[in-house]
């Protein structure tokens, strides 16, 4: 059984009506419009991003979200796979894809503590700075992840370095661990221009389950705050 010993919670961030952050207990929370990133700013965290890779090697991308059911790029193979010290949760707030920023939605993040199950796609050598470039656009367009390389476990025992969206901790966006009465709120209200929260987290736990490996947590999530 996984365990999260950073995973924040409501009972130790949440005294009393908090507006923003881990543990919110208002919503709509105060986490402000945001800015996107220029292009700019994408193609140099794109560079960076890229920082030791030799431009030869296939390169992997751990999917664990919305990159499992569409990951919007040509893979050459795809494997289940498991991440350690990162575990999945609705942790970042979306103002576009799954809200507004009247009414924002959540969408997935990766967070420290754990070990979290995914699918690691390889992307061919000779294109994948090309394709990245519109997975940045997509993942990367506010700055609320930060682009990492994680050491991954593929489901046939090769392991592999594949580069993965973790949640920074210093933005607005970052909600943590939610209460239950918020989620339900996002579930009735939040939709962007790709859809509703709901359907992003029905989706993937469809998606997890096909693959075979289901998240007991996040369907507990979809089960409880669903409506009745």
């Amino acid at each position: 059984m996984d365990r999260f010993p950073d995973r924040p919670t409501a009972s130790e961030t949440s005294p009393a009506s908090v507006s923003s952050g881990p543990g919110c207990t208002k919503y709509p929370p105060d986490i402000g419009l945001g800015r996107h990133l220029t292009p700019e700013e994408l193609s140099s965290s794109l560079d960076e991003a890229l920082t030791g890779w030799d431009g030869r090697q296939d390169l992997w991308i751990f999917a664990y979200g919305s990159l499992i059911w569409n990951p919007g790029l040509p893979v050459e193979e795809s494997q289940r796979a498991r991440v350690y010290g990162y575990h999945r949760g609705l942790y970042l707030w979306s103002r576009v894809n799954r809200g507004t920023p009247e009414h924002p939605g959540l969408v997935l993040a990766l967070d420290r503590g754990g070990s979290c199950a995914g699918v690691a796609l390889r992307l061919a050598a000779a294109k994948a700075r090309t394709e990245l470039e519109t997975l940045w656009y997509r993942e990367m367009a506010m700055g609320s992840y930060r682009p990492a390389w994680l050491n991954c476990t593929l489901a046939d025992g090769r392991a592999a370095p594949a580069l993965a969206f973790v949640m920074r901790r210093d933005v607005k966006s970052y909600a943590g661990r939610l209460p239950d009465d918020i989620i339900r709120k996002v579930f009735d209200q939040a939709q962007g221009r790709y859809g509703t929260t709901h359907d992003y987290v029905a989706r993937t736990v469809k998606a997890l389950r096909e693959a075979g490996m289901p998240d007991p947590a996040l369907e507990a999530i979809l089960h409880r705050c669903s409506a009745r």
